[in-house]
């Protein structure tokens, strides 16, 4: 079998003020036809660039100085760009990340897949328009007539994306590169995306470039894998030689990053890389990974390895495998414990002592907060007077208590109503109804002046720390802000002494040092810190307020997993030492094992299922949970869950269905499920479901509904 895309000694620079950045550097890799070759790495290596590179869609600051990438038996990199154009959309197509920011916003469905067929297959008017709706429907879009005349925005995130998809397949083309095509989409979302990508590639036989940083995703589709770090490909492996046995020591600690149950039980750190991805910018003279491996020695920092060929097609580039007896690492370190994914935790004495610690037992096991239908609607307004025309019921009757030390995560799709329940509680936005008791104390309604008091220990991370960090403020400025506007400190004539002494600029210091940053870095502003950090630092300022309960929204959803790591790493450490809770937004559901105590899944405004992290995540009851829970792409196949797909989008919660909401896409739908909501189903002291499957005890607003339907 011959392969479609053949790249050689490919190296590729980007031209800065200060110097050039060798973002791909000698990467060699050929992908056969009908596979899926899954580029993996941290952000930062070059994968992206690898892709640009292939279209030859660099920025203006871009050029590519080697190699060759050929396409069958043509060198792209010879072709003039008018050759170039005939090429892409036609044998080369690419789905670009943000399928927002890729797609023309005023310009409809048809037009924009219309441009692909007029280019490359001159069809015009009913034929054009024929294929848009076959296409369409060939990537799920339901009612392709209709939706062909809609705009972007009129689309769901997984629609979008499908959008993405059915463009570059519109030219039927032989190599596909999905650069992160999942990275922002529900788990239920990247389920049906990537079931599409696969039936679309046995169907044609295309052959597929997957960029990506999600190991799970690419333990489900790839064929074959390539680790890249800094430049170049460190291994390369079939899918299923890699998860069973990774030999570089970059590919051992991403996988040893991911989070899961078992290392929660076991109380285990998950193995975060230390340090980051160094600047490309730099010349490297050795292993351009020693500066972070556990198992680098002399040689590693003077010569850098070439490739060894181990069991298989696996393949490495790492002096640990090196045939010369010379320049092999001593037996004896090559068999360090440390090489094994699982890494004991250090323990929090190797932290800085805060000074705080956590409750007491018997204070440890009192609810902290409880939520008691909460409702949320926001009004919408219509007409020249802007009358209320209905609401759009974000949350609409959410019940949920967290212990003081414990956290509950509070998982669902895109739009469900997550980070409004969030907001709702921290009082971020008016509610319509319901109860929050923070510390025994009912914070709706409470009056202003008392609320901004009780702000110190109630915290917000949001899911983006840049935008949610000033880019004028330094770092200790945007520490001392909280500090300074909430007063959290004594206010004594003794108080005022010791600010004017630096022991705020102390506290900084060490609040940057207990986050794992070094103190100097308090005088950088935002954009000098990469992704992880940044995070680092708005967990800081959270803590800077000496909070007890911390809304996480989304904390860890764009980072790479190693960094993720390094978070998740943080916030367990810091809950051990200061006995924090959390309220834990996120659609991670690795993440929701290795860090929550308790789950609640929650489905257009509702919380439908709840109970303990086991219970829930080992024995789901509710139809929604036991999708969701199919739907997570895992590594091993022995737990790998049968997916069961939904059909159709979530509702609109300006319309929600009658009775159960989750009737229209429910598999095991009854007639009353479309009647009457269900009552709690409960399974044990904690476990508990809304729905008809499982006998009910009602409560007594549940009994008159159903007696007024039934009249």
């Amino acid at each position: 079998m011959s392969p479609v895309l053949r790249i050689n000694n490919l190296e590729t620079i980007l031209h800065t003020e200060a110097m050039p950045v060798r973002a791909v550097d000698g990467l060699t890799l050929q992908i056969m036809r009908g596979e899926t070759f899954a580029l993996l790495g941290e952000s930062g290596c070059g994968k992206s660039m690898t892709a640009l590179s292939v279209m030859r869609l660099l920025p203006d600051a871009g050029e590519i100085i080697g190699g060759s990438v050929r396409l069958g038996e043509e060198d792209l990199l010879l072709l003039p760009e008018t050759a170039m154009r005939s090429i892409r959309g036609k044998r080369i197509s690419m789905i670009f990340q943000e399928p927002m920011l890729s797609l023309n916003p005023v310009m409809t469905v048809a037009d924009q897949i219309g441009e692909v067929l007029q280019r490359h297959f001159n069809l015009h008017g009913g034929v054009a328009r024929k294929r848009i709706q076959e296409i369409l429907d060939q990537v799920g879009i339901p009612d392709p007539s209709r939706r062909m005349e809609e705009y972007p925005f009129q689309f769901s995130g997984g629609m979008k994306q499908r959008m993405m998809i059915a463009m570059a397949l519109a030219g039927e083309p032989e190599l596909l590169i999905a650069d992160e095509p999942t990275t922002a989409l529900d788990v239920t979302i990247q389920a049906q995306v990537l079931d599409l990508m696969r039936s679309l590639q046995q169907r044609d036989g295309m052959t597929i470039l997957l960029i990506t940083h999600d190991l799970g995703v690419a333990a489900e589709i790839a064929h074959r894998v390539g680790i890249m770090y800094a430049g170049e490909i460190v291994e390369t492996a079939p899918r299923d030689e890699f998860f069973r046995g990774p030999a570089h020591p970059y590919s051992r600690k991403l996988l040893a990053s991911l989070p899961g149950r078992d290392r929660r039980r076991q109380g285990l750190r998950l193995a975060a890389i230390s340090g980051n991805v160094p600047p490309l910018s730099r010349e490297f003279s050795g292993c351009r990974f020693a500066d972070r491996c556990d198992h680098a020695w002399e040689l590693c920092h003077e010569v850098a390895p070439g490739w060894t060929s181990l069991a298989g097609e696996q393949q490495v580039r790492c002096h640990l495998f090196n045939q010369n007896p010379g320049s092999r690492v001593p037996q004896r370190q090559f068999e360090d414990k440390r090489l094994d994914p699982a890494v004991q935790a250090k323990g929090s004495s190797d932290k800085p002592d805060s000074g705080v610690r956590p409750p007491d037992a018997e204070s440890q096991v009192s609810n902290l907060l409880t939520v008691t239908d909460l409702k949320v609607y926001f009004p919408i307004h219509k007409g020249l007077i802007k009358h209320v025309a209905g609401y759009i019921k974000a949350v609409d009757g959410v019940s949920l208590e967290i212990c003081r030390g414990k956290t509950l995560a509070l998982v669902g799709e895109s739009g469900c109503g997550k980070t409004t329940v969030g907001k709702g509680i921290l009082q971020l936005i008016p509610t319509t109804g319901g109860s929050v008791r923070y510390d025994g104390l009912e914070l709706v309604g409470l009056e202003r002046s008392r609320l901004r008091k009780l702000r110190a220990e109630l915290q917000l991370i949001f899911q983006d720390p840049y935008s949610s960090l000033n880019p004028r403020m330094r770092i200790v400025d945007v520490i001392e802000e909280g500090m300074n506007a909430l007063n959290v400190e004594d206010e004594s004539e003794a108080g005022r002494v010791e600010r004017a002494s630096g022991t705020r600029r102390k506290k900084v210091d060490t609040l940057l040092e207990s986050v794992g940053l070094p103190p100097e870095t308090k005088w950088r502003y935002p954009h000098e810190f990469s992704g992880g950090q940044r995070q680092r630092i708005a967990i800081a300022r959270a803590l800077a307020v000496n909070p007890k309960l911390i809304v996480c929204d989304e904390p860890t959803s764009a980072l790479d997993v190693s960094v993720q790591a390094q978070i998740l790493n943080l916030l367990r450490e810091l809950q051990n030492t200061l006995g924090l809770a959390y309220l834990f937004i996120t659609h991670n559901i690795s993440v929701v094992e290795y860090l929550a105590d308790e789950v609640a899944v929650m489905y257009l405004g509702r919380i439908v299922e709840r109970g303990a992290v086991d219970e829930v995540l080992t024995s789901p009851r509710h139809p929604y949970t036991q999708a969701l829970l199919s739907a997570v792409p895992v590594i091993e196949p022995a737990s790998k869950r049968e997916v069961i797909h939904l059909h159709g989008d979530l509702p609109s919660p300006a319309n929600p269905p009658s009775g159960c909401h989750f009737h229209p896409r429910c598999p095991h739908v009854m007639p009353v499920c479309r009647e009457v909501y269900p009552g709690t189903s409960t399974f044990s002291s904690m476990h508990m479901a809304h729905c008809y499957l499982y006998p009910q005890q009602q409560d007594t607003a549940c009994v008159e509904a159903q007696a007024q339907a039934q009249a």
